[in-house]
């Protein structure tokens, strides 16, 4: 039985181990990691202590194999992680930038994560699943992508599941335009949005962000949250809006961050938590992500952001 099912890209990361080196440029990398942002979220959400499934398209190659081995040690499901004859595993080259931001080329539109076939899968995987998490990078796959992500939703509908949607803008894979269309569906169906704020502007054209709030909102009893970064989130629903502060951390490794957030927020909304206290644990966790190097190393605990937020709590006191 799961609580969550995660439908898109399992892919390795490559990066720069220091700051300003373009991918234009010889240079160094580190890794290769586990990543892709579905795969960061499940690995997320296993370490908080939710039974989370993984659908997703590896290679019958090392990173395949490298892939196979971290998902299936965290505790993620990976009954729906399926070797595609033919295919290699999705790739990612990642480098940093000092004032912020990241360069990305990405192997992912012809990998093994754009075929996967939904006849691979167990015929009651979705028949008591609570939540379908979707990224929108997932729906830049192409045609067998966004297939697989239209199923998904369907099948979760149907047992009368929810959805889960961080639009998850990536200009390398998806004009503005294209992700527009993309996502509609996907946005008309959430129940819970987790964009940041440049991209609720984006998605919605609106300059104001509470405007963009209530584009998102489009009257549906549903719960959108931008989030802020290091400034921490705003929670919007039909009758409240709740700004909630992020934690000063040092910054090592930002990517991952948002998926550890999105993880602790739904973590939150299936406890029964006032947003608040939602709000400030997603922040916690989306803090403890970016301490280390790697995008799944900072994903942390229950335990581990119970323990940050005890000691937040004694220091403000």
């Amino acid at each position: 039985m799961l609580d969550i099912i995660i439908v898109g890209e399992a892919l390795v990361e490559i990066m720069r181990p220091d700051k300003d080196q373009p991918l234009d440029n010889s240079g160094e990398f580190r890794g290769p990691f586990a990543s892709g942002a579905p795969a960061i979220f499940a690995v997320a959400a296993a370490r908080l202590g939710l039974s989370a499934g993984l659908i997703s398209g590896i290679g019958d190659d090392a990173f395949g194999r490298l892939l196979r081995t971290r998902l299936k040690r965290e505790g993620v499901d990976i009954s729906g992680l399926q070797t595609v004859p033919g295919y290699s595993t999705g790739m990612a080259f990642v480098g940093y930038r000092a004032g912020g931001g990241r360069e990305f080329v990405f192997h992912l539109r012809h990998s093994a994560s754009s075929a996967v076939d939904f006849d691979f899968l167990p015929a009651d995987y979705f028949s008591s699943v609570q939540w379908l998490h979707l990224s929108g990078s997932a729906l830049a796959l192409g045609e067998a992508g966004r297939s697989a992500c239209s199923k998904a939703l369907e099948l979760t509908l149907a047992t009368g599941g929810r959805l889960s949607l961080d639009p998850n803008l990536r200009p390398e894979l998806m004009s503005l335009n294209e992700a527009r269309e993309a996502l509609a569906p996907y946005l008309a169906a959430a129940d819970l949005v987790l964009p940041t704020v440049e991209e609720a502007q984006a998605l919605t054209g609106a300059i104001d962000h509470n405007r963009a709030a209530e584009i998102l909102l489009d009257n549906k009893e549903r719960v959108v949250v931008f989030k802020r970064g290091a400034k921490g989130c705003t929670v919007f629903t039909q009758r409240s809006r709740v700004d909630v502060m992020g934690f000063a951390v040092e910054e090592v490794d930002p990517t991952g961050a948002g998926d550890c957030f999105n993880a602790a927020f739904l973590l939150g909304l299936k406890s029964g938590w006032d947003l608040e206290r939602v709000a400030r644990f997603a922040n916690a966790a989306g803090a403890l992500a970016v301490t280390k190097q790697g995008p799944m190393e900072g994903a942390p605990t229950l335990q581990e952001v119970n323990l940050y937020l005890d000691k937040e709590t004694i220091k403000g006191e």
